[in-house]
């Protein structure tokens, strides 16, 4: 499996740092939740981790490789990136949009192959979204709008894939909907590194969770070892009382108030 990690990693946009020397490896073959509050650079460390966005210091590093120095489409065969809220454009349907992630397989002269076709199918059908291969992306509801940005990931065929936010906007059923498929990709062999705002789908969907606060990693480890009422006190300035979900045991977090 791919294995991806930071090095004193530093990321600023134009003069403005964002994320300070930070070392991080993501667990192959698990899901790592990035959490934090508004602003501590979750986004802009998934940015960084997937070559959206160059290092000020430091760098990334793909199988021992420095991110920057890998060929784009080899890059695009091994890691797959879904930004927050991707807009499709007008009228484009489910096929045509999932159809873009076999963009790194193919060449000026072999457009469309038997290969293409399978891997197109299979995320399809991972997804669930077989009967709405004509259908326009923007006539579909929120969750399977989501899933058709996955299938698009997932017709790339990488190692890893990384998520922003993939919960954004979507009610309680379809936010279940897309962390149950991560779930079901995940075992069938996925890294998936996303980044998360609710602590409890963190602590339910994820093996490995990474707290960061003003650019820096305050915590990580398991969603016992994080999701804790002191760390979750420093790292969001909310008072809070975690206990054992009542089925499975994993932290709940139950917020009370904000730190006086």
């Amino acid at each position: 499996m791919s294995v991806l990690q930071a090095e004193k990693l530093s990321l600023s946009y134009d003069t403005t740092p964002i994320i300070h020397s930070l070392d991080l490896e993501t667990p192959s073959g698990q899901i790592t939740a990035l959490i934090g509050p508004n602003g501590c650079g979750k986004s802009t460390l998934l940015r960084g981790l997937a070559r959206l966005l160059k290092p000020k210091v430091g760098s990334v590093l793909l199988n021992g490789l420095a991110i920057q120095t890998i060929p784009t489409k080899q890059l695009a065969k091994e890691l797959g990136i879904l930004p927050q809220s991707p807009v499709a454009p007008e009228g484009i349907t489910v096929r045509e949009l999932v159809a873009q992630g076999r963009y790194p397989h193919q060449d000026w002269f072999q457009q469309w192959s038997h290969a293409d076709e399978e891997a197109l199918q299979k995320a399809l059908t991972l997804t669930t979204l077989t009967h709405l291969t004509d259908r326009a992306v923007d006539t579909l509801s929120g969750g399977q709008r989501q899933r058709a940005w996955i299938a698009m990931a997932l017709a790339q065929e990488t190692d890893i894939l990384l998520l922003d936010e993939p919960t954004t906007y979507l009610d309680l059923a379809h936010q279940l909907e897309v962390l149950e498929l991560l779930v079901k990709l995940n075992q069938e062999g996925k890294t998936i590194i996303m980044v998360l705002h609710d602590l409890n789908h963190a602590a339910h969907y994820a093996d490995h969770l990474v707290a960061l606060a003003d650019g820096r990693i305050s915590a990580q480890g398991t969603s016992h070892e994080v999701i804790t009422e002191e760390i979750i006190r420093d790292v969001f300035g909310v008072e809070s009382q975690v206990i054992p979900h009542p089925i499975t045991g994993k932290p709940l977090c139950l917020p009370l108030r904000r730190k006086q």
